[in-house]
């Protein structure tokens, strides 16, 4: 099945996906039928986009150092595991749906297919006033509006599947403001993406999650039992 990278919500682990059985309640159909295959990563985030009262460069610093480590040691370990050799897909819920907009943007030569929910697209929430270099290479609100409009990764974009989904119900306000600005962004790039609100009783959480996911999970692999 095509590989795919779950980043665990904030400070989570690569466990939590399995512990709130997103890997057989919900998405195992399509694991069965053989349509994705799963690989979970750990998180640093309490050294980076938690530590709000830590050093602003060091975090940053972690931040890309952890970006690293996926990228060039956990990406080719899933490339020989899963063996089809074709791109990935990424997806997480609130600071994992933060993490696969971020990697998916600045990676599209990896990933073609991006499934957040209930995610932040700014560093500020987290940083404060703090940017450098790094920080701002991170931060998918800041770094895409400066996109040039004919940059190649425009037409990558455009050639894979973006699910950005958010809902409207209590503790979501943050989420929706920065999915809003998102949408804005790509809108004045030309970027076609599925930006999804739900409705005002959904909350960022996983029996909402878990609604969500395979709603998606069917649009993009189609019913797994058809």
């Amino acid at each position: 099945g095509k590989p795919c990278v779950v980043f665990p919500c904030q400070d989570g682990h690569f466990y939590d996906w399995e512990g709130n059985r997103m890997h057989d309640e919900v998405m195992g159909p399509w694991i069965e039928a053989g349509k994705i295959q799963l690989f979970c990563v750990d998180s640093i985030d309490k050294e980076s986009w938690s530590d709000k009262y830590g050093d602003g460069a060091y975090r940053a610093q972690m931040q890309e150092k952890w970006y690293h480590y996926v990228v060039d040691e956990f990406i080719p370990l899933v490339r020989e595991i899963n063996g089809t050799g074709e791109k990935m897909m990424c997806t997480g819920c609130s600071m994992g749906a933060t993490h696969s907009v971020n990697f998916f943007l600045r990676r599209p030569d990896i990933f073609d297919t991006v499934v957040a929910l209930s995610g932040v697209y700014h560093a500020s929430e987290f940083f404060g006033d703090y940017m450098d270099e790094t920080l701002y290479n991170n931060s998918p609100n800041d770094f895409l509006p400066n996109l040039p409009n004919d940059h190649c990764y425009i037409d990558a974009y455009n050639h894979s599947n973006i699910i950005i989904c958010v809902g409207q119900g209590a503790w979501e306000d943050l989420m929706l403001d920065s999915t809003r600005r998102l949408q804005q962004i790509f809108a004045d790039k030309g970027i076609r993406g599925w930006f999804d609100y739900w409705g005002l009783d959904v909350t960022p959480d996983w029996p909402w999650w878990k609604v969500q996911m395979p709603y998606f999970l069917n649009h993009l692999f189609g019913d797994p039992n058809a």
